[in-house]
């Protein structure tokens, strides 16, 4: 599994199967990592959301899990990847908690991925995110580089990625991809981010087409839902085109 970072990959979240038919589309046989946060993956089910999901080039993320028993429960259920957020917990508790999940995942082959500090808050510091990886041993860390969750214009701080990147060797990863330009994207994954997850903006367009689609006639939801995939699709594809 740790081979899945070999190469940049992007993690798209969804919640409906219509958003989950246009991302795994645009993407083909592209290895990606479909993300579903707590409240996305209660909505869809979790069992459902790896049912969905069962092909060699997708991997299941459980994004921004805060509930040790849900994550465990995603774990057991099937899910490839899990991302616990203790960025709201002092340092100390923040470490005890991702240890115990790391613990649990890896004994199922499981990767785990951490976060030190709440996105859209303080920059990640370099020797805080190595001591973070030598007492817990996660396989990938969320860092704040400057970036934020939406579409909010971000000035990334590209030196605090490379001197995380060299000081820890681990796959990082940023959060709130929607918000960063094409070009700064490019510039983060050379210095060395190597997963960019990308939420808002798809949520965005499923939105704005469907309230388009609503002004039809129509009463089927498979031609009321359709417009907006293929959105989603263009979108994904324009992503997936960057690198």
């Amino acid at each position: 599994m740790k081979n899945i970072f070999n190469q940049i990959i992007w993690q798209f979240n969804f919640s409906t199967s219509d958003q989950l038919k246009a991302i795994t589309k645009a993407a083909g046989k592209k290895r990606i990592i479909l993300g579903t946060s707590e409240s996305e993956s209660k909505f869809i089910g979790l069992k459902e959301a790896v049912c969905l999901t069962q092909k060699d080039n997708l991997f299941l993320n459980l994004d921004h899990g805060k509930d040790l028993k849900y994550i465990k429960k995603a774990i057991d259920i099937g899910y490839d990847m899990v991302h616990f957020d203790g960025s709201s917990l002092g340092f100390k508790e923040n470490i005890k908690k991702t240890q115990e999940i790391v613990d649990y995942a890896h004994k199922k082959k499981v990767l785990v991925e951490g976060e030190i500090d709440p996105i859209s808050s303080k920059m990640t510091d370099p020797k805080k995110a190595l001591l973070f990886l030598k007492e817990t041993g996660i396989d990938s860390l969320a860092i704040a580089i400057g970036n934020k969750h939406g579409k909010e214009k971000v000035k990334i701080d590209f030196s605090r990625i490379k001197e995380i990147k060299e000081l820890t060797n681990l796959p990082l990863v940023l959060h709130g991809g929607s918000g960063v330009s094409n070009d700064d994207l490019r510039k983060a994954i050379k210095n060395g981010i190597s997963k960019i997850n990308i939420n808002t903006e798809l949520r965005m367009i499923w939105k704005e087409s469907f309230k388009k689609s609503l002004k039809k006639k129509s009463v089927k939801p498979y031609e009321l839902l359709s417009k907006g995939q293929e959105g989603i699709e263009k979108k994904v594809k324009e992503y997936l085109s960057i690198v």
